[in-house]
């Protein structure tokens, strides 16, 4: 559960605490794709990934993105939250039981820093960049947030 946060206690060079997803499942790309109508073969098609030299399907960005968001409004309240952006920079394979390393390249770590503080618009904020990784430190993204403190 998110809780205020106090303009006064936070300083430049804070960690937000780190989250930790579950691992990526195939039936995550699958629910993910239903809500989202991506159906995009790259998410679901061992045949059509294999004719580019894939070895698995892979996640969808924006669900890697909402892990990060899942994050970021686990220690900031959603309606504080101002600004939020990535870059997508490394493509995430779901679990495969038949590889021993798949859960760690399938399990999303997210870490961020505040970067600076500042008054806009007769607000109190912070930005804080953001990284997602797995836990074999393969980067999915990079971004940033800004949200309003108290």
């Amino acid at each position: 559960m998110t809780k205020a946060l106090k303009y006064e206690r936070i300083n430049v060079g804070d960690a937000m605490p780190t989250f930790t997803s579950d691992p990526i499942t195939r039936t995550h790309l699958v629910r993910y794709a239903g809500a989202s109508g991506d159906f995009n073969p790259l998410h679901h098609d061992e045949t059509f990934v294999r004719m580019f030299g894939m070895p698995r399907v892979i996640a969808h960005g924006m669900f890697v993105m909402g892990i990060v968001g899942q994050a970021v409004t686990d220690w900031v309240d959603d309606k504080n939250l101002r600004k939020f952006g990535v870059r997508f920079s490394g493509m995430t394979e779901p679990m495969d039981l038949d590889d021993p390393n798949s859960r760690d390249r399938a399990t999303i770590v997210v870490t961020g820093t505040v970067v600076e503080k500042f008054e806009a618009d007769g607000e109190k904020r912070m930005r804080c960049d953001i990284q997602a990784a797995d836990k074999l430190g393969g980067v999915k993204l990079t971004g940033s947030f800004v949200a309003a403190l108290s």
